[in-house]
């Protein structure tokens, strides 16, 4: 006697990521779809509490700790990392809803660093807004030049004087920032630079900026070899990052490299590459500007100039790199994706 074939779940044909908990919170069943995107299997995703998986943060946990959570339409979590404990995280936008005593989880994976740059679709009409802005601010900066010129003459104070040499490198700086939207020059050639030394240089600036009011934090990799870059151009970026954490009201904000291999940038596979996050703990980046947050003008502040961002951008897609970010109230990440030159042993390996 032939037995049937076995009734295939209809809840293992869908291709998008589920997962159900019971009102423990514990997962209790998950589709193919779910295993195979955290890359084991169903059986071991059984009993883990779903909570467990988010790799960074606490937006899930939080969600289902709501009291209200079970009168409410699914609650979004956006670009949230959520990983199998001790494996690689992956980034989602997550949907969690209530169902009947416990939880549905509906998971849209998202790439980290989408290759789509907004700044290659900008209207002619934008960059000429753009161009005009630098335009207006030309005479303010010579006027600031000037006075610090006048200033640095008259103090000796040594440490007046370092102060002094800050507002004149930064003024410098920004005319520099001008002449080039004015006037686009060539990119300078990259030179090894040492990127804690850039690093140091923008916390200098918040220092001045946010006194003892913001925490800076330095989470550093002291193993990581030169970059070849442009270093005043990486602390114009790494500036923009720091400052809108500082607008955005954060107490603390860290500093972190580390060193990545294996990556894909774009459509480059590099062996390895910097990985420099910004973390903040602010009110985080609005929902109604997440998808246009890198384009020039946008701003999630009345006073904002909405700069920031899209010259951060600029820089890093000058130095073949990628930058992305998460956001949640409380916990903000950007994260640069720099690659670095192959290593010396595996060129020769090479060769």
């Amino acid at each position: 006697m032939l037995l049937p074939p076995p009734v295939e779940d209809p809840y293992d044909r869908l291709v998008t990521p589920l997962a159900t908990a019971g009102g423990d919170g514990r997962i209790d069943d998950c589709n193919a779809a779910f295993a195979r995107w955290l890359g084991v299997s169903a059986r071991r995703l059984r009993g883990l509490p779903l909570a467990a998986l988010e790799a960074e943060g606490d937006a899930l946990q939080r969600a289902m700790g709501r009291a209200d959570a079970a009168r409410e339409d699914p609650l979004h979590l956006r670009r949230i990392s959520l990983a199998f404990p001790g494996a690689e995280a992956r980034f989602a936008d997550a949907w969690l809803s209530s169902r009947g005593d416990g939880w549905l989880l509906e998971v849209h994976p998202v790439d980290e660093f989408p290759g789509e740059d907004p700044l290659q679709v900008l209207p002619g009409a934008l960059a000429a807004s753009l161009r005009g802005l630098a335009h207006e601010l030309r005479n303010p900066l010579a006027g600031i030049k000037g006075a610090g010129q006048l200033l640095a003459r008259r103090v000796q104070d040594p440490q007046a004087r370092e102060l002094v040499e800050l507002v004149q490198a930064e003024v410098a700086r920004l005319t520099d920032l001008v002449d080039e939207l004015l006037a686009p020059a060539p990119p300078r050639p990259h030179a090894p630079l040492n990127i804690h030394a850039v690093l140091e240089r923008v916390l200098r600036l918040a220092e001045q900026e946010a006194g003892w009011a913001v925490k800076l934090v330095r989470d550093y990799d002291p193993s990581l070899p030169d970059l070849d870059g442009d270093a005043d151009r990486l602390a114009q970026a790494a500036w923009n990052l720091v400052r809108n954490a500082i607008q955005a009201g954060a107490a603390a904000v860290t500093l972190r490299t580390r060193i990545e291999r294996d990556v894909r940038i774009g459509e480059e596979m590099h062996a390895r590459a910097l990985r420099l996050e910004i973390i903040d703990d602010g009110r985080g980046v609005p929902a109604e500007l997440a998808e246009q947050i890198f384009l020039p003008l946008v701003s999630g502040r009345a006073d904002g100039t909405g700069l920031g961002l899209a010259l951060a951008q600029q820089v890093v897609r000058e130095h073949r790199g990628a930058l992305a970010y998460r956001s949640r109230p409380g916990h903000t990440v950007f994260a640069l994706l720099l690659p670095l030159a192959a290593e010396r042993g595996a060129e020769g390996e090479q060769q």
